[in-house]
């Protein structure tokens, strides 16, 4: 469904954001985009949606490269960006000059989701909390039904409740001709929601693998005392946050901070777990 091949970027000569990066999302998925601030999480996401263009190296969505912005494939990607510019108008306003340009905008299904995130309808856009304009965008986003959603830190400015209610709607607009990427810092805030972890550091994709696949190879656990086999561990009260070989097959609950900051920190230790995975 996109598929990015040698892609290099910079905004400044000799100071590359990616080098030859390669990476490829399929449909039916929601992609969690990890990384560090300014390893070029929302660089990565504006490339891939045509915003600005790569120095060499390509993307493809739906079959169709997206340096050429036709009408035929922006009609099918919405781009919630972290920034928010919205018009000092009304709701019914925004949608009659915006809705026009997504044939499969539902009006209905985009009321439903204000109700159920609280937001007031009788206020201009300019007027709303920062939180609300975000909930709005994302409402919208939701509702113009387009097949690629991206997502650049779209929980920040919602409180606990709203956090909660973000998750829900979004596994309920899933289905298996979309694709769901969401880069976020706050990396707690996808637990229980997306079905696969992109790590990008050092101009690189480091790891790209299923929650499944995680789960599968590494076994999360809290554990006393460090032993040979742990292959990361972070200090807490009473013992140690700690991420293992899954040798005995084990369920175990991935950690999503634990498993990021283990890739960062020690990533040969994690990526030849799935390496060794495949070849066995």
């Amino acid at each position: 469904m996109i598929a990015i091949q040698n892609l290099n970027f910079s905004y400044k000569k000799n100071k590359p954001i990616f080098r030859n990066l390669n990476l490829h999302l399929h449909a039916g998925h929601i992609y969690g985009l990890l990384g560090k601030n300014g390893a070029g999480k929302s660089t990565l996401l504006k490339n891939m949606v045509g915003l600005i263009y790569s120095d060499s190296g390509g993307i493809r969505i739906l079959g169709e490269d997206v340096k050429q912005r036709n009408p035929s494939l922006l009609r099918e990607i919405c781009f919630i960006q972290e920034e928010l510019y919205l018009p000092n108008v009304s709701v019914e306003d925004f949608i009659k000059a915006t809705a026009c340009f997504y044939p499969n905008f539902d009006k209905e299904y985009f009321y439903e989701l204000f109700r159920e995130f609280h937001i007031p309808t009788n206020q201009k856009l300019g007027g709303m909390s920062y939180g609300q304009k975000k909930k709005f965008v994302i409402a919208f986003g939701l509702a113009t039904n387009t097949k690629i959603v991206v997502m650049d830190e779209p929980t920040n400015g919602l409180d606990i409740p709203s956090k909660a209610q973000f998750r829900k709607i979004l596994a309920g607009a899933m289905h298996a001709d979309r694709v769901f990427i969401i880069s976020t810092h706050q990396v707690r805030d996808l637990e229980n929601l997306i079905d696969a972890v992109i790590v990008l550091d050092q101009h690189q994709i480091v790891l790209n693998e299923s929650i499944e696949s995680i789960s599968n190879c590494l076994h999360f656990k809290r554990v006393l005392d460090l032993t040979p086999d742990i292959l990361y561990a972070e200090k807490g009260i009473g013992g140690y946050n700690a991420i293992s070989s899954n040798v005995d097959y084990e369920d175990s609950r991935v950690d999503l901070e634990l498993l990021f900051n283990a890739t960062i920190e020690k990533g040969e230790n994690i990526t030849k777990q799935f390496i060794k995975a495949r070849h066995e």
